[in-house]
């Protein structure tokens, strides 16, 4: 496994008060206290992300569900994690998490991964992710075709359904909410 910023040396630890004073225009994370750029994301990225999107929120309003919101919104895990991940899912249990940004892990992450977020999302989100109690965390590989749905079970992230090039993929948390590959990676 490629070295996460989870492992890698803190030079200054930045908090999420660090965070909130930026004041450029860039878009940031904050993850193990280490301020991460993001940069824009493509047109491919935009594409599936709002497939996905529209699906995922027709399905949770549909049923009642709960909240499905879209990047950028901050995610704030702990004082020195702060993400935005491409979508979230909030259950109406826990809607209390959400303010003027989410404080608490969601209950269902999405990652649309490119060439330049892999290793943030392959391993480093999903660590924290992980670590941060998140039961469902989707990572979605648009070049590849390949969509990974990934449910926690006794605090660790277990392989819940793939689907590659075609075929379908399936929620845990939501229940009933499935995607097929054709459907979001044209």
């Amino acid at each position: 496994m490629k070295e996460a910023v989870l492992d890698r040396p803190k030079e200054k630890v930045l908090t999420y008060e660090d965070y909130l004073r930026l004041e450029d225009d860039k878009r940031y994370e904050l993850i193990n206290g280490r301020l991460e750029e993001m940069p824009a994301p493509t047109v491919l990225h935009q594409r599936v992300l709002n497939s996905l999107n529209v699906l995922m929120y027709i399905f949770s309003e549909k049923n009642g569900l709960g909240e499905v919101l879209t990047s950028p919104v901050d995610v704030v895990l702990s004082d020195t994690d702060v993400v935005q991940p491409d979508i979230v899912f909030i259950s109406k249990a826990r809607e209390g998490i959400v303010r003027e940004r989410i404080f608490g892990p969601p209950d269902l992450v999405v990652e649309v991964v490119s060439p330049t977020s892999y290793t943030r999302d392959r391993y480093e989100k999903f660590a924290l992710y992980e670590k941060y109690g998140v039961k469902e965390y989707w990572v979605v590989l648009p070049r590849e075709k390949v969509i990974e749905v990934w449910c926690l079970k006794d605090g660790k992230y277990v392989l819940h359904t793939v689907a590659a090039g075609s075929g379908e993929v399936s929620s845990c948390v939501l229940k009933g909410f499935k995607v097929k590959v054709e459907e979001v990676l044209k």
